[in-house]
């Protein structure tokens, strides 16, 4: 008899952290490693929202919580939902948990039964098809074009749908592709939808605010509001406030879904911390200027890296709307070999030799679903950023 439960036998390791620990482990050997692999901003914590953090502290707001979140979070989540996505819950309908993830994961387990589907556009997040897979469920994993944008076409997406399927998981913008629909592009999605009424949306907009140049950002309850009875949204305070530590993550969607994940919930963690929800209410509540001045930062590195990767030998990368990832296919360089004669089989051969040769962590394509790709994060410095790129231009001419 195994020890260890038969469900863990579905999931892999997470890609993203083992690429992470290994450039730290190589740095703290005395290697000059530059790590582009981690989903991270490198910005800090706007001072209003610590500010607001240590005064919870001396007001003594540091005991348990409801496990759906305090009220105050839960009614600065109704009013962000309708300032900037025109989408009407009550606080009953939201909940918070410990960062994205925690939702993500509580939505599968609450309302995944085995055998039960979830369509997944590649490339997807590590974690979503292991979440589905601890959850009984069957992930359904449907590839997306780079001549497409990386982004689900309404025909593959009816193609994919079956009488089992429970979910579609949309994350835009996209972690790894950056890729982000449009309204027309998530109209023609949610038309699809409309047709197959057994099936609910997960719509991650973890990303929303990190969106380029004209782009305007959509949610499929916003475009279609038919389906705002089977939609979960989910967000948090991650990334576009740099709160990555903080683990605050939060969702509105149909009553009995939240009060399913909150019971669940109430048997895991309970509430999540209480300092970081009354800093979580400052971020969504609070001065909003900051995040445009950080999208300006981050537009200026998306195209940096862009233009660079695209002059490096054997390598084609799309121009993403949003999120701070690249997505570089590496196709031509598969069947190269490297200086030392080693062979590029795989896309993880090729970040493997990359780290190896040049000391820079970017993460395999074939991790997020698709390859031959590969992942860079462009969320550091711009110095930092123009020398991998140029690490990276070296290590592809290099190659025979």
């Amino acid at each position: 008899m195994s020890f260890i439960a038969d469900a863990l036998l579905r999931v892999k390791p997470s890609a993203t952290i083992m690429v992470t620990q290994k450039a730290r482990d190589l740095r703290n050997a005395g290697r000059d490693v530059i790590s582009l692999s981690v989903g991270e901003p490198d910005f800090d914590t706007p001072d209003n929202i610590k500010q607001a953090a240590i005064k919870a502290i001396e007001r003594g707001d540091t005991k348990y919580t409801p496990v759906a979140g305090i009220v105050p979070l839960r009614e600065a989540i109704v009013q962000k939902f309708k300032r900037e996505n025109h989408l009407d819950y009550k606080p009953s309908q939201t909940i918070v948990a410990t960062g994205g993830k925690h939702i993500l994961f509580n939505a599968f387990l609450a309302t995944v039964n085995p055998g039960d589907e979830v369509i997944i556009p590649a490339p997807f997040w590590v974690s979503y098809p292991d979440m589905v897979a601890i959850a009984g469920g069957t992930p359904v994993i449907v590839e997306t074009r780079i001549e497409q944008g990386f982004k689900l076409q309404p025909e593959a997406l009816e193609r994919a749908i079956t009488p089992k399927t429970k979910w579609l998981l949309l994350n835009s913008p996209s972690n790894p592709s950056g890729a982000a629909y449009s309204r027309a592009e998530m109209k023609a999605l949610t038309d699809v939808l409309l047709r197959h009424p057994q099936i609910y949306v997960l719509s991650d907009d973890i990303y929303e605010h990190l969106i380029y140049g004209d782009f305007t950002f959509v949610t499929p309850a916003e475009v279609e509001p038919e389906l705002i009875d089977r939609t979960l949204t989910m967000n948090g305070v991650s990334k576009s406030y740099a709160m990555t530590g903080w683990r605050i993550g939060y969702a509105a969607g149909p009553e009995k879904l939240i009060k399913a994940m909150d019971m669940l919930q109430g048997q895991q963690t309970s509430g999540a911390c209480s300092i970081a929800q009354w800093a979580a209410v400052e971020a969504l509540t609070g001065p909003q200027d900051f995040i445009a001045e950080r999208r300006k930062i981050f537009e200026e590195r998306r195209d940096l890296v862009v233009s660079m990767v695209n002059q490096a030998k054997y390598l084609r990368c799309a121009t993403p709307e949003g999120a701070f990832y690249v997505f570089p296919s590496c196709a031509e360089a598969i069947g190269k070999r490297t200086p030392d004669g080693t062979l590029i089989e795989t896309d993880e051969d090729f970040v493997s030799a990359f780290l190896e040769t040049e000391g820079v962590a970017v993460v395999q394509g074939s991790a997020f679903g698709q390859g031959p790709n590969f992942r860079i994060s462009y969320a550091t410095a711009t110095p930092i950023l123009e020398e991998a790129c140029t690490r990276l231009q070296r290590f592809c001419a290099s190659l025979v």
